[in-house]
């Protein structure tokens, strides 16, 4: 990739600490992911805002670090073998930043991790992401109940797994890890923002409503939550 001065994206939103990992973000489930792992893991970086209001991830500059326009991205202008890095995707950058710091992987725990990471990816996230659609937005005017039904009883039965998964654990994998921060903002959105946890059987849950309440007491979380700042 382009040397870090010389890479689109730098121009749209300039480095203000060029040696520091350059964040590509909105506070969303996904996006506080990658802030929140960079505050627990203590690595310098700046967050730049993309707007979604104003189409940022569509822009040219933003398309040319991620041309799959998601948030959020990231250049590590001391990648591997000190080359800058540039990626996509939140649950690499997650497994980039554990792999960078030597944290939130614990140890003899790496595919245990990998694996819970990976059911955030591909369940909760996106079934809840549909589920706070068709509550929440304007899917909850759609005349037929099947679509709202399918998410809400596929998100009621992930609720289920993780809460016994936790049985007797702080932690999913025992200790604290990126599984956690993967999992913990989009049990936030569905119970916070989409308003959704009560059709999805919150109340019966023994392990999950404690569980976020501890990551969210965290300090880091708490920091990264609000990056990069709205404005």
């Amino acid at each position: 990739m382009p040397e870090l001065a010389n890479h689109p994206i730098t121009r749209r939103w300039p480095p203000r600490t060029p040696g520091a990992i350059q964040l590509y973000s909105l506070p969303t489930p996904n996006g506080v992911k990658a802030s929140i792992a960079l505050e627990e893991t203590g690595l310098p970086y700046d967050a730049h805002l993309v707007d979604f209001g104003r189409n940022d991830q569509m822009s040219a500059e933003f398309l040319s670090l991620n041309p799959n326009n998601k948030i959020p991205a990231i250049i590590d202008p001391a990648g591997p073998a000190g080359v800058p890095l540039a990626l996509f995707e939140s649950g690499a950058i997650l497994l980039f930043l554990a792999e960078k710091s030597g944290k939130l992987i614990p140890v003899g725990k790496h595919w245990e991790t990998v694996q819970w990471l990976m059911f955030q990816m591909g369940g909760i996230g996106p079934m809840f992401g549909q589920l706070g659609y068709f509550h929440h937005f304007a899917g909850k005017d759609v005349d037929d109940p099947r679509p709202k039904e399918r998410y809400r009883a596929e998100a009621e039965r992930l609720l289920k797994v993780l809460d016994g998964a936790l049985a007797g654990k702080d932690w999913i994998v025992g200790e604290y890890s990126i599984a956690d921060i993967a999992i913990c903002p989009w049990l936030r959105t569905l119970r916070d923002f989409y308003q959704a946890a009560d059709i999805a059987g919150w109340g019966q849950l023994k392990h999950v409503p404690a569980y976020l309440d501890r990551f969210l007491a965290r300090p880091a979380v708490q920091a990264g939550l609000v990056q990069p700042p709205r404005v």
